[in-house]
């Protein structure tokens, strides 16, 4: 998105206060268990993979070229949409996303997201989809209207997704015919505990929720948003006061002995939702500063940014929708051609939670992918299984820690140093010449990468689990819509057991109470050994 500026002590707007946080620094503990925002930029993933083949265009008999991108840990759809804004400028080429999420309450906002992206402008117009969309995307309280907009929506998606013909017909652009049953069923009950309104904020009381993960506030756009969890404040503060189901999770917590599930908020507490689109614009004006300081906040410049994305997407859907489909164009009754109507340009496909290790068996998914892109608490899931997902020439993109505010400098050095490693070994290079980035690592794949030789040590560069594993919680199976805990938690650090099942979680005449829910045993920080 052009320039980014460079004022805080962190890299984005007004992040001096960043140097005085309540999570102690090193842990990597204010990035929480549950990702809800990426930590980077959002990317135009065409700008980042290998140009089309003309030779190969040619051989197709004029097909429209395909792109294939590989996602792990993307998370808030950023990346798309920023890809769909810019597909204009780009020769036409039809994309497929393949998104591999740990939890699927992710998978769940993905479908939120782009359906509201999607929205016909006739349904709803421009600027009050973008105050949605930020307010949904980034905040934990909502207003009544954006709270009964998520609560229709939920609805409306809980009951496509059992159902594969309807929900073809309505989202033409999404796939889950990838995912497990279980997981099919399992993401209709985090919709239906989204469009379960009747029992209003004392089932997810958010504010409470919020105040057990963050205490201490710093300065003004920043310090609300760690007081309150409400990082874009587009009317009155008193408007605010619905709670966002959609970054509730699962957490495991120990209950007189015996393991409970509990539903909380166990996301950032110490970046927050600004970095996504809030660091960066095309217009110069955005990121001026006076005597020092922005004069535009982080979120002015993501309500600018997200609202010329939304309309860059409406703009070049009505030129396809008018242009037609070049490949289907056929003769009207007077000889003329006429364009058939477009197929959808890009599909969306979910792949099954925990898949990453073995899509390498499934002989689809072999040297498939032009591009892998891989989010900074996904790097453990880099080995050289996955590069033989990637084409020859394919190219990798991997998130960087930078935007970890809780992290040392010697943690991100070291952290950028493994991924050099990983990538290496999975049998991607550096590109000659390329520009350093704090923010992300770049490699490619050359004919000759490790993972296609046969003596290719798998075990040899496969990390410890305590080494690149940020604090991310693979929640496989999400709350059935059952009542958890109302009142507020304790932040439970990370277990072993979190990570290989949850339990069913409690009913309503089993919900412990708050004083008695004690977190699983502590367990050393995975970033620390870095």
């Amino acid at each position: 998105m052009g320039r980014r500026r460079r004022d805080g002590a962190w890299g984005f707007p007004g992040c001096l206060f960043c140097r005085a946080m309540t999570t102690p620094a090193g842990s990597g503990a204010g990035f929480g268990s549950v990702s809800w925002w990426g930590l980077s930029p959002a990317l135009d993933l065409q700008a980042e993979s290998p140009p089309v083949d003309t030779d190969l265009r040619d051989d197709t008999e004029h097909k429209t070229p395909e792109l294939d991108v590989l996602l792990l840990g993307s998370v808030d759809g950023r990346h798309l949409l920023r890809t769909l804004a810019r597909a204009a400028l780009w020769p036409r080429r039809r994309l497929h996303f393949y998104v591999l999420e740990n939890n699927l309450e992710a998978v769940a906002r993905h479908m939120l997201i782009f359906s509201l992206a999607l929205e016909e402008p006739e349904t709803m117009g421009l600027q009050e989809r973008s105050e949605t969309f930020l307010e949904l995307w980034g905040n934990a309280l909502l207003r009544p209207q954006v709270a009964a907009f998520v609560r229709a929506q939920a609805k409306r998606l809980a009951h496509l997704v059992p159902e594969p013909d309807r929900l073809a017909e309505q989202l033409p652009w999404l796939s889950l015919g990838a995912l497990k049953f279980r997981e099919r069923d399992a993401l209709e009950a985090v919709f239906r505990f989204w469009a379960g309104g009747e029992k209003g904020p004392e089932a997810f009381p958010m504010s409470r929720l919020w105040d057990s993960r963050a205490r201490v506030i710093h300065t003004r756009e920043f310090r609300r948003w760690r007081d309150t969890g409400v990082a874009f404040e587009l009317r009155d503060p008193s408007a605010y006061h619905m709670p966002n189901r959609t970054l509730a999770s699962g957490r495991l917590l120990s209950h007189h002995g015996e393991r409970v599930a509990a539903r909380g908020y166990w996301g950032d507490i110490a970046t927050g939702p600004f970095v996504a689109f809030g660091i960066e614009a095309d217009d110069d004006s955005l990121l001026r500063t006076s005597n020092g300081q922005p004069v535009k906040t982080a979120g002015e410049i993501t309500q600018h940014n997200v609202t010329e994305l939304f309309r860059e997407v409406a703009a070049w859907g009505r030129r396809r929708n008018t242009q037609g489909n070049p490949e289907q164009v056929h003769q009207d009754k007077d000889g003329g051609p006429e364009p058939a109507p477009a197929p959808e340009f890009f599909t969306v496909y979910f792949l099954p939670l925990g898949s990453a290790q073995t899509l390498h068996h499934k002989s689809c998914y072999k040297e498939r992918f032009q591009l892998l892109y891989v989010a900074c608490g996904m790097v453990h899931l880099l080995s050289p299984d996955l590069g033989a997902c990637v084409a020859s020439g394919g190219r990798l993109v991997v998130e960087l820690a930078r935007y970890l505010v809780d992290l040392r400098q010697e943690q991100l050095q070291g952290f950028a140093t493994r991924v050099g490693e990983l990538a290496r070994a999975a049998g991607f290079t550096p590109p000659p010449q390329a520009q350093p980035s704090e923010t992300f690592a770049r490699f490619y794949k050359a004919r000759d990468s490790a993972c296609h030789r046969p003596d290719a040590a798998v075990d040899s560069v496969t990390p410890p689990p305590d080494v690149l594993v940020l604090p991310l919680e693979d929640q496989s199976q999400p709350l059935e819509g059952r009542t958890p805990p109302s009142e507020p938690l304790q932040l439970p650090p990370e277990s072993p057991a979190s990570r290989s099942e949850v339990p069913a979680p409690p009913t309503e005449n089993q919900t412990p109470k708050s004083g008695s829910l004690t977190p699983l045993p502590d367990t050393q920080s995975p970033i620390s050994d870095l």
